[in-house]
Parts: structure tokens; C-alpha cells; sequence
């Protein structure tokens, strides 16, 4: 399950930001959050048990789903309500082989972070398990996140160290599940990958307990970097239904510049040589929406979007 520091040094994390109590024996340590999410996604499916992920998402999602016999139910999240569920919506999709809801606050591609109120309506489900992305957490510029472990205890919580500590290349994340599932994720991890790197655990726990200021100033900066990005893109005509307040992306309405995303992502990358990532790529529900990301420099930043909004104003 990986080393007991670590597995410990995470429950008093949640603890202390959360108040939730689990155990380590309910922390699964893996080689990054994607074999975490592969491996619940294993635990939890029978061949032929669905899925309800929104439209847009992560596109990863699907693959994990499907790689592990299940089906997905998508539900189209609507933008000027920040693409987050209807518990409506959900309610129609559920059938006796709905197994799991995804949910992911804050959100990969649109940075909104789901309220309170919103996640209790999600734990509201009791006989599905909620797969709850959580690797952005701490990366939050408003009211703070909440998990869904403050909500519901059948939930499979995905978090890790590539964002919040800028540690991608260590390869380092955890799922947190119930605790009738430990035996099962312990077998599943053990089959697939025995164990994260030792060294790389260590460094973990270092994370965990010793740079809470780097993280506080690295939110500061992310956060300067989001308003500064976010008024520039609404003076140029981007529509933003709802402001992101968590991760690193702006999800913009670019529909007054557009129709088709994928052409206009190629477009301004080859001639204004700018980076964006076309809305379609999260689903059909974005199609029309370019998302941005402001995890670069401020300098960079600036520059992007000067060439931006010259090649905009041709």
C-alpha cells in the first residue's frame, strides 16, 4: 500500500484541512494519480457496470472506464452554470448498473471549484461510489475546496503531488477508498506495479510536512497570474459564464471567434504561436470553449496574449 510515513502523513493532512478521519490502511500509494485511478476503477467494476461522467471532463477519464469494462453516462454540464451536475440530471441517468460518479473540483478543464452545497448534493447518491478527482485541492484562490470525504464515506478519492507540489516528474500519487476495498486495491497495486520508488515516497512526506509556505506563495502566484488573465481574455471578447477560482485554466467561451475549437487551436498555435487547447478535446460539451492555462510565467503569460489578441484582431 506504500510506505506507513506516508500513508500516515496524508491522514493528517486531510485531517488537519478537512477534519476527516481515515486510516493508512485506507491509502493505496502509487507511481502517479493515472494507475491510482485505474486501479479503483478495477476495484469498483463488474464488466458492463456504468459510469456517469460529465461532458466536458478530463479525457483520460474515459479510458480508465472503459479499460476496465465499464460504460460511460454522460451528462452535459451547461457553462453558465460552471459544468457542474444537475442532481436532476444524474437522477435520470441512474440504472441498476450505475456503479460510481465522477466528480473533479477543481475542475481540469474549466478551474471552477464545486461549493459545499453542491458536493452534498452529489453524496446524496447512496448506492453509487463517487470517484472524486482531487489532485488540484490547495490550488484554490477563493473560498476554500471541500472533499467529498467531508460528505460521504463511500466515496475513492485521487490526489497527488504533481500539482500542488509541482513534482510531475516523481510520479508520485495515492487513492484514498473505503475500507472493505482495502484487500482488493492492495492485490490489484501489488499484481501492477508493487510499489512506488521508496526514495520518491520520502520525498512525499517531505512535501507533506515541510512546504506549506512554498505552496501558500505558489498559490499567490498562480492566483496573480488568473486575474491577470482573466481580464485581459473578457477585453478581447472571451465570455467567461463562470470564474474559475481553483487548478490553472480558463475554460473561455470563444464561440464569438469560432465554431469549430480544433481548427482555431491549430490556427492561433501555428500563426500566433501560442499554446491553446481546443474545447473539443474535453468533450462535445466544449466544443466552441479554447482552454488556457496560466501555469507560465507572468512575462509569458503577457506575451501570449499580446500575439493573441493581435492575431484576433486581424
Amino acid at each position: 500500500l506504500g510506505l506507513l510515513e506516508l500513508r500516515q502523513a496524508i491522514c493528517n493532512s486531510y485531517f488537519k484541512e478537512y477534519g476527516v478521519t481515515i486510516t493508512p490502511e485506507q491509502i493505496l500509494v502509487s507511481t502517479g494519480t493515472s494507475p491510482a485511478l485505474l486501479f479503483a476503477m478495477l476495484a469498483i467494476l463488474d464488466k458492463g457496470d456504468e459510469v456517469i461522467v460529465s461532458n466536458p471532463r478530463y479525457p483520460c477519464y474515459q479510458n480508465f472506464i472503459l479499460a476496465a469494462g465499464g460504460k460511460l453516462k454522460e451528462i452535459k454540464t451547461r457553462p453558465e452554470e460552471g459544468f457542474v451536475y444537475r442532481p436532476a440530471d444524474i437522477k435520470k441517468k441512474i440504472t441498476p448498473r450505475t456503479k460510481a460518479i465522477f466528480i473533479n473540483s477543481p475542475s481540469n478543464p474549466t478551474g471552477i471549484v464545486m461549493s459545499k452545497e453542491q458536493l452534498q448534493n452529489i453524496a446524496q447518491f447512496k448506492k453509487q461510489y463517487i470517484v472524486s478527482d482531487e489532485i488540484y485541492h490547495g490550488l484554490v484562490y477563493k473560498d476554500r475546496a471541500h472533499s467529498i470525504l467531508e460528505f460521504t464515506d463511500r466515496a475513492f478519492v485521487i490526489n497527488g503531488f504533481s500539482k500542488l507540489y509541482a513534482m510531475t516528474g516523481w510520479r508520485l500519487g495515492y487513492c484514498i477508498f473505503p475500507k472493505e476495498f482495502s484487500q482488493v486495491m492492495q492485490r490489484i497495486h501489488q499484481n501492477f506495479m508493487i510499489s512506488a520508488a521508496g526514495f520518491v515516497q520520502w520525498a512525499g512526506i517531505a512535501a507533506l510536512t515541510k512546504a506549506q509556505k512554498d505552496v501558500a506563495e505558489m498559490a499567490r502566484i498562480y492566483d496573480e497570474r488568473r486575474r491577470y488573465m482573466l481580464k485581459r481574455l473578457q477585453e478581447m471578447g472571451f465570455v467567461i459564464h463562470v470564474e474559475p477560482t481553483g487548478a490553472f485554466y480558463v475554460f473561455a467561451d470563444a464561440r464569438k471567434f469560432c465554431k469549430d475549437s480544433y481548427k482555431e487551436a491549430f490556427r492561433i498555435t501555428e500563426e500566433a504561436k501560442v499554446g491553446v487547447t481546443p474545447g473539443i478535446d474535453f468533450g462535445s460539451g466544449g466544443e466552441g470553449f479554447l482552454r488556457f492555462s496560466y501555469a507560465n510565467s507572468l512575462e509569458n503569460i503577457k506575451e501570449g496574449l499580446d500575439r493573441l489578441e493581435k492575431y484576433l484582431s486581424r
